[in-house]
């Protein structure tokens, strides 16, 4: 496993966390917009395959960020924070990185078990797999809901704990996954010191 690189995540962590970051927010809003489309129109159809293509290319990016994770160590925490929020702060980004894999794989899982598949980006059909099984469709797609909400709810909680570091602890956190110029920007503008920041 490579060392981190003094108090920051390697320039591809940066890039995966936020690409994947983005992508999960447009995908969950577009999620929530398919309630919208009545069911059974051609229009729906061509809407869920789009969010079923989608989530296929972010979960294969979710896996090579988790690849990329495993093999590259996290910077540290910061020295001032006790040894419970560290570990909450462990737990809590195991939550999120399993949250990640089981929202692709249930929803890739569920097209599997119906009877219509896959059709990535409306131009070539996936066929399923597995049988249709309403039971298992039911299953895997209520999964699929269920690890959204979970998702969001972490989401929340770390984008909350981030601003807690950022405006109360004021110990920098943010900046091990901000890129490096918009960093040198920031701190020239406010006229901070660059270390420790």
């Amino acid at each position: 496993m490579h060392k981190p690189e003094r108090d920051r995540y390697t320039s591809t962590a940066i890039v995966l966390h936020w690409l994947i970051a983005l992508l999960l927010l447009g995908q969950f809003v577009f999620g929530l917009m398919l309630d919208d489309i009545p069911r059974g129109t051609p229009e729906r159809g061509m809407y869920v395959n789009l969010h079923k293509s989608s989530g296929i290319l972010i979960g294969l990016l979710i896996v090579l960020r988790l690849a990329w994770r495993l093999m590259h160590a996290p910077p540290p925490l910061p020295d001032s924070m006790p040894p419970w929020q560290r570990h909450v702060a462990r737990l809590s980004h195991a939550v999120l990185y399993l949250c990640m894999l089981i929202l692709p794989l249930s929803g890739y899982l569920a097209s599997n078990f119906s009877k219509h598949g896959i059709k990535f980006f409306n131009l070539v059909r996936l066929p399923p797999w597995g049988p249709d099984d309403r039971a298992l469709y039911v299953l895997f797609n209520q999964t699929h809901h269920i690890a959204a909400l979970l998702l969001a709810l972490f989401v929340g909680l770390h984008v909350l704990a981030v601003g807690k570091h950022m405006l109360i602890d004021r110990d920098g956190l943010l900046w091990r996954m901000w890129p490096r110029r918009a960093v040198r920007r920031i701190r020239r503008h406010a006229g901070l010191p660059l270390e420790n920041r």
